[in-house]
């Protein structure tokens, strides 16, 4: 299966650009040509590292979270998040512009390479990293990211697995993410000049914060989307 290139083109106010490419293996999401011999200093595992992670120090001596985005983390020491940006991003199926702040832009890239990065907490974001939506609104996410679980209950109820159907499972891993974006926070706070890399994670991870609280809330918002599925909906 061929290799998955998408691409980050950010281009300033003074005419300079930024380009940033993800390349992936096409068949496990896992990054492709990534040197963490040259990693800096601040994704030394035991660098605030995470407190349930799962990995082995000595198998492990770096961050697989904090290296997938340290190229970018250091790209964005001398840019202020508030920063105007036009930006494209090239997926194999579709070209995708928009005209957003520098933190919008660098958290939409940095979610997509935490959820390929190999963290065993981020991974089971992989499915949505493939269909990969730039910008997505906290609807779209909610839509998404509920719909890529359900998803996965089915292949699980397929081969013979318990089928989680409240989501309590995904509250779980959102939960994890909650924890794993407050440390790598920390990790870049030591790394980043200014706030740009560091604002991106925040922005995520406002959205890993909320969802175990308010995914009922989230979905019932648009149950009435879903009406011919549902006869008795409104007394029909």
């Amino acid at each position: 299966m061929a290799d998955l290139l998408i691409q980050y083109r950010l281009r300033f106010a003074d005419g300079t650009e930024k380009c940033f490419d993800l390349r992936l293996d096409g068949h496990s999401l896992d990054p492709v040509g990534r040197d963490t011999a040259a990693a800096p200093d601040w994704t030394a595992m035991d660098n605030h590292r995470c407190p349930h992670c799962p990995l082995d120090a000595v198998v492990h001596p770096t961050c697989p979270a904090a290296c997938a985005i340290a190229e970018w983390v250091t790209a964005g020491n001398d840019l202020f998040s508030y920063e105007h940006v036009q930006v494209e991003v090239r997926t194999p199926e579709r070209l995708i512009t928009a005209e957003t702040s520098l933190q919008r832009a660098l958290s939409s890239l940095l979610g997509l390479a935490l959820a390929t990065s190999g963290c065993p907490h981020t991974a089971f974001l992989k499915p949505m990293a493939r269909f990969h939506l730039p910008f997505a609104s906290e609807e779209e996410t909610i839509y998404r990211a509920t719909s890529m679980y359900l998803l996965a209950q089915y292949f699980r109820f397929k081969q013979g697995d318990e089928a989680d159907l409240d989501l309590s499972g995904l509250t779980q891993i959102y939960r994890n993410l909650h924890v794993v974006n407050t440390h790598m926070a920390m990790r870049m706070r030591s790394a980043s000049e200014k706030d740009a890399a560091v604002n991106a994670v925040v922005i995520l991870d406002m959205f890993a914060k909320t969802l175990p609280q308010t995914i009922d809330e989230s979905l019932e918002e648009i149950r009435y989307l879903f009406a011919p599925y549902l006869p008795n909906v409104n007394g029909a």
